[in-house]
């Protein structure tokens, strides 16, 4: 265990160094466009060209690691989110930062696909689940700690936005000289959407909503924060505690899930989900405690549905497909995350604020739903015996998987032979 936490102690601390700036900038960006005075839409629009860049990345970034390498591609992405950041503070205008934010979606999925391949090579299958749970709480750390950066500064000025891309640029650093060898070239597999659905229609609909309710939270947190009357500090901590409640709540729900039929996980993770967003419809920074804690239940609810659809699509898969399952829900969920912040956004421009809430807890409403409709459909589960290990996925990342990172191919063929839910 110890040796290979040695062997990728750069690779960490790089890692450290980007979430603390991703977590600024991540809630930098959304209080500066309040500040403006752009209404929810337009900051929406504005997330989801992160979205869009995120979910390109994952398709066009494994391409260019098999020309060029690891560490090149590392570096080249973390300068690209550095001049992301910085040229945000110099052209402030919303229909600029669409490009920007997804020149900076592009570059975050890009440096995730490089450090995820480059764990699973350096770990063994005894020390994996070992060395991903400390890279899950590094990167909740460092995401964390990067939020409570704003506070220390004016978002209306250019200060924090140019700290961000010191710490960007920082990050490069541990890696790039690191003497450590580079992963082998990342696998090319086929991306099966069809078979799929026909497969587990629950993990397909499921990722889909998974990466709405993610990607609308992830998009458009900070602006709920900051319409609904809380200072920076408030707001950092709310955000903290949602992201604390994704990393803290996915082994008891991975663990319950490996025992059960986990539709029926699916479905109470989505009863609970929308009780705890009316919630916190109903709450104000007046009450912060109790605001807190339905935040942390929210996020112990939003981020471990991604990793059940994983584990539901692999329970009726051959290990051999596993990675092919992996990449097209990654796809699934990148469409999901594109989608959300455009309705919520929506949503929280008619309704104001609070708006999000509702919108939340109408997703978990159908997340639920759609896996109790399959229940009572009479499909078989899957004994216990027979299924894939539920595995954490990492938070704030999204649509990641630790079985393995991937070269996505669209000439996927479809099997007849799959057999359906």
């Amino acid at each position: 265990m110890f040796a290979s936490l040695v062997s990728i102690a750069s690779l960490m601390l790089s890692t450290v160094l980007m979430m603390i700036g991703y977590g600024l900038m991540n809630y930098l960006i959304p209080v500066r466009s309040v500040a403006e005075g752009w209404t929810p839409f337009l900051i929406s629009v504005i997330a989801t060209g992160y979205t869009v860049g995120f979910t390109l990345s994952c398709i066009i970034s494994p391409k260019l690691v098999l020309r060029v390498g690891h560490v090149r591609v590392f570096s080249a992405l973390i300068t690209l989110l550095t001049a992301s950041i910085l040229i945000s503070s110099l052209v402030v205008d919303w229909r600029a930062w669409v490009v920007f934010r997804a020149i900076s979606g592009f570059a975050v999925a890009g440096c995730y696909l490089v450090i995820e391949s480059w764990l699973n090579e350096r770990v063994t299958n005894e020390t994996r689940g070992s060395v991903f749970s400390i890279y899950m709480m590094m990167t909740l750390a460092g995401s964390i700690g990067g939020q409570y950066l704003v506070p220390l500064g004016d978002p209306l000025n250019t200060s924090l936005f140019i700290v961000c891309g010191i710490v960007f640029a920082i990050a490069i650093l541990p890696t790039a000289l690191s003497t450590a060898q580079s992963p082998a070239p990342i696998a090319q597999v086929q991306l099966g959407l069809r078979k799929l659905y026909l497969r587990s229609p629950v993990a397909f609909v499921g990722a889909i909503l998974a990466g709405i309710l993610s990607g609308t939270w992830s998009s458009l947190g900070g602006v709920y924060t900051t319409q609904s009357g809380f200072t920076t500090g408030q707001g950092a901590t709310l955000l903290a505690f949602v992201l604390a409640g994704g990393a803290l709540g996915q082994i008891p729900i991975g663990r319950i899930s490996d025992l059960t039929d986990r539709r029926y996980v699916m479905i109470a993770c989505g009863a609970i989900g929308v009780i705890a967003a009316i919630a916190m419809f109903f709450m104000s920074p007046s009450t912060p405690k109790l605001l807190y804690g339905s935040a942390f239940i929210v996020g112990s609810m939003l981020y471990p549905i991604y990793a059940l659809n994983v584990a539901y699509a692999n329970d009726r898969a051959d290990p051999s497909e596993y990675i092919t399952i992996s990449s097209s829900l990654m796809v699934l969920y990148g469409f999901g995350t594109v989608a959300g912040p455009l309705i919520g956004g929506g949503a929280m421009e008619v309704a104001g604020p609070r708006g999000l809430m509702i919108y939340l807890a109408i997703g978990f409403a159908f997340y639920a739903s759609y896996a109790g409709w399959r229940v009572m459909r009479g499909n078989p589960s899957v004994s216990p015996d027979d299924r894939a290990d539920f595995h954490a996925i990492a938070v704030p990342m999204r649509g990641t998987d630790p079985a393995g990172s991937i070269a996505v191919d669209y000439e996927a063929e479809y099997d007849p032979a799959s057999q359906s839910e």
